[in-house]
């Protein structure tokens, strides 16, 4: 059963997240040679005060 985590900054569309779990999907499915019904991805946004980057909060960038 692949699992896929996709952890991004708040903001993608719905159709970009569309988009995004059908080519990781036919991916998974074309390399490892799974059923489609296998895979599950899970995206995870996060405002740009929780996340850091080289030090300092990415909302103060």
């Amino acid at each position: 059963m692949p699992v896929i985590i996709m952890k991004s900054r708040k903001g993608i569309s719905i159709e970009q997240k569309r988009r995004l779990a059908k080519e990781f999907t036919d991916t998974i499915v074309s390399t490892l040679g799974t059923k489609r019904e296998l895979v599950t991805i899970f995206f995870e946004e996060k405002e740009l005060e929780d996340i850091a980057k080289a030090g300092r909060l990415r909302c103060d960038e």
